[in-house]
């Protein structure tokens, strides 16, 4: 079964199609129900396709031995009083999954644990988001394909083997799948973003592949869609100087919406071939206006026997086409011509 195009809901993800756009809040709701709710309005405002969260259940997935990534936390001794305080409850996250659908937005949240994707299950996502640092939790992946559902595979510390497995294990059970190039690093330095990879991807597993970005700036997914990936997934944040380990990575929503408007203008660059000679003569008109035709250089009385001094090319273009000044030259005005009108045929004696 060819794996090149997966459908998310009503929108099919692979060539010849709109970039998918996911906006990711992940942990930026800082544990406030309220807040995630919010970014739901703010994300649906924007034009994306889906918006993403992360569901953390402290005790299914961490222990008090993982250390912050960062330390950022003014209020949690621990990674794991951290997860703790991002949890929302089951009846919390279907709402949550209701109210994006409600906005036109596919609800999709990243599972960190077997408990989480039980929970996922039951609010109805319709695929699933493995994160960069869950490529290697067979148990996870192997809940999550027992689904059906299509995945998409973040890659930001995979190696190619790493990779090629779990490739091959997506394509034994045929699941529908896209792969991400991501680095994981926040914010990742442009020069290490890595576009370079999008085309192996593709050309590797012919599949839907894109850029999980965490660069904080607009322009690598510009760039990835230039080059026609498939998916986006961008980290957002109300404003840059919120709280929280992932804002210097994320995009504010004016940088959203502003690629969102990209996205849907480099799909009409890319499927809107122009014949030029065709262009051309829809432009014949337009191009009477800005080209030239003949006129005089200063004004002259009639009787005056034209040389080639006395004539020169002025806009438009709508009379006696400069090519044809030797049939000019030698012969006489029949009246006062002057010279802020182009010259006529009529100006001529025979």
């Amino acid at each position: 079964m060819s794996h090149q195009e997966i459908k998310i809901g009503t929108k099919t993800i692979g060539q010849g199609h709109k970039t998918y756009i996911i906006a990711e809040v992940a942990q930026a709701h800082e544990g406030s129900l309220g807040l995630a709710y919010s970014y739901i309005d703010a994300v649906a405002e924007t034009g994306v396709d889906a918006i993403k969260f992360q569901t953390h259940i402290a005790n299914a997935e961490s222990t008090h031995d993982e250390p912050f990534r960062i330390k950022f936390s003014k209020q949690d001794s621990s990674r794991f009083e951290y997860w703790r305080r991002m949890e929302f409850s089951a009846e919390q996250w279907a709402g949550l999954a209701q109210y994006a659908r409600d906005k036109g937005l596919v609800f999709l949240s990243s599972a960190f644990s077997v408990e989480a994707v039980n929970l996922l299950s039951s609010v109805g996502m319709p695929a699933w988001k493995v994160g960069s640092g869950e490529t290697l939790s067979t148990q996870l992946l192997d809940v999550m394909q027992a689904s059906g559902k299509p995945i998409l595979l973040s890659t930001g510390m995979s190696t190619w083997a790493e990779i090629d497995q779990r490739v091959a294990d997506f394509k034994a059970k045929d699941i529908d799948f896209g792969i991400l190039q991501c680095t994981s690093k926040y914010p990742t330095k442009l020069e290490e973003v890595g576009l370079n990879v999008l085309n192996e991807l593709s050309q590797r597993y012919a599949c839907p592949v894109g850029l999980s970005d965490h660069s904080g700036t607009p322009f690598p997914a510009l760039a990835a869609m230039a080059q026609n990936c498939h998916i986006l997934e961008l980290h957002v944040t109300f404003d840059k100087r919120m709280f929280g380990p992932d804002v210097p990575a994320s995009l504010t929503f004016e940088d959203l919406k502003l690629i969102v408007q990209a996205r849907n203008a480099f799909k009409i660059l890319r499927t809107n071939p122009v014949n030029k000679d065709a262009m051309a003569a829809d432009l014949n008109e337009m191009r009477k206006m800005f080209s030239k035709s003949l006129a005089l250089a200063e004004p002259l009385l009639k009787g005056t026997t034209l040389k080639k001094e006395h004539l020169t090319s002025k806009k438009p273009g709508s009379g006696i086409d400069p090519k044809q000044i030797s049939k000019l030259i030698g012969r006489s005005l029949v009246h006062d011509t002057p010279s802020d009108r182009l010259i006529r045929w009529e100006d001529l004696s025979d």
